[in-house]
């Protein structure tokens, strides 16, 4: 009988069975979904698959009919879902009903993208990173100060899906406002963008002027003649600067192709609220521009004033060692102990050497002091 790796194969026990994935439903990683008829929000809960098909049925077609344009015509109707941190199966799920391309479906799901819009046919995918402002005593105790997530946005002519990476990055509050306000909802999936890209531009400009405090903050301790100087919180506050730039500033090109290379796919009113996001975006990132350079020549300042500090400190430790280095040379000459030195036998010698001593001392000191070394 053969053998493998010496053990016979009728004597080996049942291979281990492989671990059974559990399945999650794509309902699980659903927020909320709605279904709306110019700018009103039909009545019922639902499903991804059930929207769409909703959504079917109130425009009278078929499955894929009518989706080469945003901007639709006559009475309009769309599905806008709401995902939250979807696996790869669950994400697969929305995809499929709503016919998403796969590489923004991968983006969607790993996250961790850079600001950007993408076109897929006749579907926009944006990409946007969420920030908030993390209160705090001070920024030296402080180990965070902006903390981000991210925001994805399909746009079809019937549909919106969000898909959301963050705890703080909550979209209620934006659907609550749209569904008060009918006529701007009325028109389409691309008010919907509209409004997410508005409302996440707004905080960047909150918390760039939240952060304008701990600037000052520091620039004062900085420049402070009793200031402890530390550098730590300048570099926090840097590395923070550099974050919120990487949020905003990849913006400037999405928001311009709205105006230009994808403008066929927004409604001309959509496209006008959209220069209106492109300008506090344009604030915002001239704002955080500003804070990064200030911030640079906060280091530089604390860094040549650190290096003039320990100047001032080796010139202190140089005169103390200059002052007694004095009596330890001449301890050391009469310390040898030769025959031939007359002042070991004068009678006036150790006092007139402990004088000699005291007076090297005093006039270091003295001049030193003068030229502001001690």
């Amino acid at each position: 009988m053969s053998t493998f790796g010496g053990v016979s194969p009728s004597l080996r026990g049942p291979a281990a069975p492989e671990p059974r994935r559990i399945r999650v439903p794509a309902a699980r990683a659903i927020v909320d979904c709605g279904v709306y008829v110019d700018g009103t929000r039909v009545p019922g809960r639902f499903t991804h698959a059930e929207a769409a098909a909703k959504v079917r049925e109130l425009e009278g077609r078929g499955e894929l009919e009518g989706r080469g344009e945003l901007e639709g015509r006559g009475e309009r109707a769309f599905a806008w879902v709401g995902l939250h941190e979807p696996d790869e199966e669950q994400m697969a799920a929305v995809a499929e009903e709503f016919g998403l391309h796969e590489l923004a479906v991968e983006d969607a799901v790993h996250a961790h993208q850079r600001p950007k819009l993408e076109r897929y046919d006749d579907t926009l995918f944006l990409v946007l990173k969420t920030v908030t402002y993390i209160p705090h005593e001070s920024v030296a105790l402080a180990s965070e100060i902006v903390e981000t997530g991210e925001i994805m946005v399909f746009v079809g002519a019937d549909f919106v899906v969000t898909v959301r990476h963050g705890e703080h990055s909550g979209l209620a509050g934006v659907r609550r406002r749209l569904e008060a306000d009918p006529r701007q909802l009325a028109l389409g999936p691309c008010a919907v963008m509209h409004a997410i890209a508005d409302g996440i531009v707004d905080s960047y400009l909150d918390v760039t002027r939240s952060m304008e405090h701990d600037i000052d903050a520091i620039e004062q301790e900085t420049f402070s003649t009793q200031g402890r100087n530390e550098v730590e919180p300048i570099y926090l506050l840097k590395r923070e600067v550099i974050e919120l730039r990487n949020a905003v500033w990849p913006l400037t090109d999405a928001l311009g192709k709205m105006q230009n290379e994808y403008s066929d796919l927004l409604p001309k009113e959509i496209r006008r609220y959209m220069r209106d996001v492109a300008d506090h975006q344009s604030q915002a990132a001239d704002l955080i521009a500003g804070y990064d350079d200030m911030l640079t020549s906060l280091v530089q300042a604390a860094l040549a004033r650190a290096e003039l500090r320990q100047n001032q400190d080796m010139r202190k430790i140089s005169a103390w060692v200059a002052i007694a280095a004095v009596p330890t040379m001449i301890a050391g000459i009469y310390g040898m102990n030769f025959e031939n030195m007359p002042e070991l036998t004068w009678r006036w010698g150790y006092p007139a050497v402990l004088t000699l001593m005291v007076s090297a001392c005093g006039f270091m000191y003295f001049t030193f002091r003068r030229n502001n070394w001690l």
